[in-house]
């Protein structure tokens, strides 16, 4: 994904809430749907010491979320996967 939107929220709810929120701003903003979010490595180990069942974000709105360290802790960037 070379150009997404970048989404703030240093909030502590969960990340799949943080996630769908920003699946939801982006397909109101763009008219599409996004298949793919980019956020930092921490984000995903501080969701799975605070999750207590098997459920992943990657199970939200059937998007893709990985971990990709140039992402600020508290950033998701979402948007459409390149299919190169």
């Amino acid at each position: 994904m070379h150009t997404g939107m970048l989404w703030f929220d240093n909030s502590q709810t969960a990340l799949n809430i943080k996630i769908q929120k920003a699946v939801d701003y982006y397909h109101k903003k763009y008219g599409r749907t996004p298949d793919l979010c980019l956020v930092h490595p921490s984000m995903l180990e501080a969701q799975e010491k605070n999750q207590r069942t098997v459920e992943t974000p990657a199970s939200v709105n059937k998007l893709t979320v990985r971990p990709y360290r140039p992402v600020l802790p508290g950033h998701i960037w979402i948007g459409i996967e390149d299919k190169n």
